[in-house]
């Protein structure tokens, strides 16, 4: 049985940094799309971002453009875990925080692509939430 499981999440002043974790159990496959997703207040899950990933076939990464320069998506293998280091954070970052695996590792988009979408994901984490405000 996979399972994803976040923390990390909080409070946290405009400007601050954060970083979140995803432990992963129970995922055997090499090749995947490993990354997060955010879903902020009052909006509907169809509405879900995707924020950031890795894919694990060569390693690319893809950000959102608003969190580019700020936010820093790694693996640790060893430790079955990800994590996503969020700095600058600004209240628009305010959101829940899903961890999300898709088996394919192309679900990743490409440089200078887009497409990093929530119905490509196969496995979901609980979320956590992430709020930024004075």
């Amino acid at each position: 049985q996979v399972q994803l499981v976040e923390s990390g999440g909080g409070l946290v002043e405009p400007g601050g940094s954060l970083r979140l974790s995803c432990q992963v159990s129970g995922f055997t496959l090499y090749y995947y799309t490993i990354g997060w997703f955010r879903l902020a207040p009052g909006k509907e899950r169809e509405e879900r971002e995707g924020v950031s990933c890795i894919s694990t076939s060569d390693g690319r990464q893809y950000y959102t453009r608003s969190v580019k320069g700020r936010f820093t998506i790694s693996l640790d293998n060893a430790k079955n875990t990800m994590y996503l280091q969020m700095d600058n954070l600004r209240p628009e970052d305010t959101a829940v925080y899903y961890c999300v695996i898709g088996v394919r590792s192309s679900y990743c988009p490409k440089a200078g692509e887009d497409g990093f979408a929530y119905r490509d994901m196969d496995y979901w984490g609980q979320g956590t939430l992430v709020t930024v405000s004075s």
